[in-house]
């Protein structure tokens, strides 16, 4: 049937405090079922007023005069249909902040901010899982060489896709409804994926995983920025990055508390083994589950319901957030005034109308291509900071510990003992050889029981009739040696640590399965753990000061600044060569950057309207993963070779990003279109 458009639609006017619509008090006004048999002093008086109110859409009913001809839709062009639209988002963008206002600001919203955190803490744990986990799950699945680094780029390729996927779909579907799906995908395969023995089954796990938790983000700042006024939206919003920074700490703690104990390990037979790493896994999984939970008592966004053209569904949503707030206040005989609600014409339902007859490829290329618009218009600046921050800012997360590691490396490589031409006979080994080099030894009917070696290289050396039982051996190799009638009982020595190695006349029994684990083989593992742990409570101090101040000094402002200060931190690090001097400038660099992040965030949320906002929130997100994945490569490839590339790279493209950012619109006063 064909809308006719009427011209009664009466604005807000400001009475006693309350907004409240003229049209609710007109002779001729909308009815509803629950007013129904009600005389018009009953409808007056608000304060018996308990069910949805009617929504005048656009229809006339009886007792009505539509003002003007009636116009059909289906005889109107797409850009007249557009232009009508456009022309009540702006209006419906005005109501709403008005609606919110008078909402208020308090339990609900309250509420909200604490489970979208725990979803937005549960992506802040993904990226910090891949690195924790990295070199544990690798030695203990076994992965050669070839395979080594995989993870952590698989995993930054799922949250790409899932960015772009999970953030479009929730300008269909809903913010809710999106959000619990991806957080359940995410909570589902990262925990099968800790019981999972294979690897390339592990990496399938925590892609899927990934492609999950690609979600959070923009569905939870869309989400949550479509509950708060114009006035707390940039400082809330900023209070909600602190979520990402718990999700950091609370991973790092996690790691440093759990990955250790390896006495927690437990297997079934020799082939099943579940290590403490795995336990971390599922620990990291919990706040996940946590969010998924809690998401279920909260209702969807009004605003999507709004621009779906779910009036009586944004309606509810609205005084329960209205009563919901007044309640706390001690205010609960206040009454939510608002009777009607501005929707927006339906364009996407008018455009198939008018398209009944067109082919269905033709359909979906057009509404691709209409996705794509939406996205890239005026957005360029954005997309290309979002891509350089996101790129620098993982790459660097992954130079920092690895410069750390080299470091230390060197220094422990400083201390090796070095023996030649030992020979030595009827010696029973039951303790650590570590960090050691043995050139040209004979080892003559010599038993190694019950130990370890550690970092230890043996060169030109021979063993002759020697008895090895229970020997586990961490970064040991045996090159150009021979072995004649010796024998190996329940070790892991293999034909990978025995280089251009002779073996004459000996025997293998029992050889250890898979690779052995224990955590004292990383001397450093603890360090890194803290260090990330510094690195991440190092944004606090950032995030409270982008809070307090991003409604104050503006968006641009902030992200500018922060850029440019970043970057002057990077350059700094030239001068870094001591590991303290490097978590130092990591820890300061970290701070200045989240400031970046969090104005990033809010202005993509302002910038985009309401039925692109996910969708273009996921693009951006997704040029993050990209970037990140490219960052890795990058700077993983500049490790141990030089600093000046990385620093002067950073320095440069952190300062230019801060210049271009403030040629963005400024986004403070918006409303949300």
């Amino acid at each position: 049937a064909d809308d006719w458009i009427l011209e009664d639609y009466n604005s807000y006017t400001q009475q006693d405090g309350h907004y409240a619509d003229n049209a609710a008090n007109d002779e001729d006004g909308a009815s509803s079922d629950a007013t129904e048999g009600h005389d018009d002093e009953d409808e007056i008086y608000e304060g018996e007023y308990q069910g949805v109110p009617a929504f005048n859409d656009g229809k006339p009913r009886d007792g009505q005069v539509a003002l003007g001809q009636p116009v059909s839709d289906s005889l109107k062009s797409h850009k007249e249909l557009e232009n009508e639209r456009q022309a009540d988002e702006e209006e419906l963008a005005q109501q709403y902040e008005l609606i919110l206002q008078e909402c208020g600001h308090g339990r609900f919203q309250w509420q909200l901010y604490f489970v979208l955190g725990l979803a937005l803490m549960s992506d802040g744990v993904e990226v910090f899982v891949v690195g924790f986990v990295l070199p544990s799950a690798e030695t203990d699945m076994c992965v050669p060489n070839s395979g080594a680094g995989w993870l952590g780029s698989i995993v930054y390729l799922g949250m790409m896709f899932g960015a772009f996927f999970w953030g479009g779909l929730s300008d269909k579907v809903g913010r809710k409804q999106c959000l619990l799906i991806s957080m359940s995908v995410n909570g589902f395969f990262a925990f099968l994926s800790s019981f999972v023995q294979g690897y390339s089954m592990f990496l399938f796990c925590r892609m899927v995983s990934g492609f999950g938790i690609g979600g959070a983000v923009p569905i939870v700042f869309s989400y949550f920025a479509e509950v708060l006024a114009r006035e707390k939206r940039g400082e809330h919003l900023s209070w909600l990055c602190m979520f990402w920074m718990i999700g950091g700490i609370y991973a790092s703690a996690m790691a440093w508390a759990i990955i250790p104990h390896y006495g927690w390990s437990f297997s079934m037979g020799s082939a099943y083994q579940f290590h403490s790493w795995r336990v971390f896994v599922v620990v990291c999984a919990l706040p996940c589950v946590s969010a998924v939970v809690a998401l279920t008592f909260m209702p969807e966004s009004p605003r999507f319901y709004l621009e779906m053209g779910k009036h009586d569904e944004a309606w509810m949503v609205l005084k329960h957030i209205h009563d919901t707030n007044m309640r706390a206040r001690g205010e609960p005989e206040r009454v939510f005034t608002v009777n009607r609600i501005k929707i927006p014409k339906q364009l996407d339902e008018l455009v198939e109308m008018q398209n009944e007859s067109a082919n269905p490829a033709v359909k979906v290329l057009f509404k691709i291509k209409s996705e794509l618009r939406g996205v890239r218009c005026c957005f360029f600046f954005l997309h290309l900071i979002y891509f350089y921050n996101e790129q620098l800012y993982y790459g660097l997360s992954v130079w920092f510990p690895d410069v750390i590691k080299h470091l230390q490396a060197d220094e422990y490589a400083s201390r090796v003992k070095i023996y030649n031409n030992e020979r030595i006979e009827d010696f029973t080994f039951n303790f650590t050889l570590e960090n050691q080099i043995h050139r040209n030894g004979v080892f003559l009917n010599d038993r190694f029981i019950g130990m370890k070696f550690k970092a230890v290289t043996f060169i030109d050396s021979s063993f002759l009739n020697c008895y090895f039982e229970d020997v586990s051996s961490v970064g040991s190799f045996f090159k150009n040696c021979t072995f004649v009638d010796s024998f190996f009982y329940n070790t892991d020595i293999d034909d990978a640590k025995l280089t251009n190695s002779r073996v004459i006349n000996s025997s293998f029994h029992h050889n250890k399965t898979g690779c052995q684990m224990t955590f004292d083989d990383d001397y450093s593992a603890y360090w890194v753990y803290f260090v990330n742990f510094l690195g991440t409570l190092a944004v606090l101090p950032g995030n409270i000061v982008s809070a307090l101040l991003m409604d104050k000094i503006g968006r641009l402002s902030m992200l500018g600044g922060s850029m440019v200060l970043s970057g002057i931190s990077c350059f700094f690090l030239w001068f870094g060569t001591s590991e303290s001097m490097m978590i130092f400038m990591l820890c300061l660099y970290n701070g200045l950057s989240i400031s970046a992040w969090n104005s990033l965030d809010v202005v993509t949320t302002e910038l985009y309207p309401t039925d692109r906002r996910g969708t273009g929130f996921g693009f951006c997100n997704a040029m993050c993963k990209l970037a990140a994945v490219l960052g890795n490569l990058i700077f993983g490839s500049l490790v141990g070779i030089t600093k000046a590339i990385p620093i002067l790279l950073a320095s440069s493209v952190l300062v230019g990003g801060g210049l271009i950012g403030l040629r963005l619109p400024d986004t403070r006063a918006n409303v949300l279109m």
